[in-house]
């Protein structure tokens, strides 16, 4: 046990991720396996624990994981999700404000430095005047990040779209009508994006909750956000079978 809180503890002091995987019913109860955001793992668990990790990870909090005939309980380790915007519109705004209330780290970036301005983003925890490409290298986004893009401007928008989606980003949404949407995944085609890659995009993005102003346009969109991580549909909790609530987090 102490030497996988050995391992466990320079990757929370550095700010990075882990999930510790503990066997709480069936073969093998007690076991634990500490599994690192990239892959390596640590203890003397069961090494198929690993294969949970990447899901547990993006949901990003700790929750029981069924696994044959095994119940395992992930203990999810890591800073406060991550929301990159980018587009310094007034939605940018209103999904940063609405973030913040849910203790997320909120990041909006443009090209456009008239746009990305302090007065106009007062939320942002981050603010760069960056191209897509410059953007995403500063950013490096994780399995923590959620990625939007606002700009409706292919110059911004498509290779910031093919870089998340060449990295691990747990979300990654655009605005655009359905046709835009369509449009713009024949030209990321064209430029050599995987189809499996393009599946990714939730576009438009948000639940459809009828929003009209930029508040209502981010609430659906954090409201879509939040059910990826959970891995849940976004439907109404009366047509729903599952816990009202996500399970909360237990150390164990």
């Amino acid at each position: 046990m102490t030497g996988l809180f050995d391992a466990l503890r320079p990757i929370v002091e550095a700010g990075g991720r882990a999930v510790v995987l503990t066997v709480v019913a069936g073969e093998g109860v007690g076991a634990k396996l500490l599994v690192r955001e990239d892959g390596s793992t640590a203890g003397g668990g069961p090494a198929d624990l690993a294969e949970l990790a990447p899901a547990a990870l993006r949901r990003g909090r700790g929750h029981t994981i069924q696994q044959d005939a095994r119940t395992v309980f992930a203990d999810v380790y890591g800073p406060p999700p991550r929301l990159l915007v980018y587009g310094a519109v007034d939605t940018a705004e209103a999904l940063c404000a609405q973030a913040k209330l849910l203790g997320w780290h909120t990041i909006v970036a443009d090209a456009r430095a008239r746009f990305a301005t302090r007065e106009r983003m007062p939320s942002a925890d981050e603010l760069l005047v960056l191209w897509p490409d410059e953007a995403l290298e500063q950013v490096a986004p994780d399995s923590g990040t959620a990625i939007l893009v606002l700009t409706h401007d292919d110059k911004f928008d498509l290779p910031l779209l093919a870089g998340a989606l060449a990295g691990e980003a747990f979300y990654v949404g655009a605005l655009g009508s359905r046709r835009n949407q369509e449009r713009r995944r024949g030209v990321l085609l064209e430029q050599g994006v995987p189809e499996e890659q393009l599946d990714r995009i939730s576009g438009p993005a948000g639940l459809d909750l009828g929003a009209a102003s930029p508040a209502e346009t981010a609430l659906s969109m954090l409201a879509e956000i939040l059910a990826v991580r959970a891995g849940r549909e976004g439907g109404r909790l009366r047509d729903s079978r599952e816990r009202i609530h996500a399970e909360p987090a237990q150390r164990i």
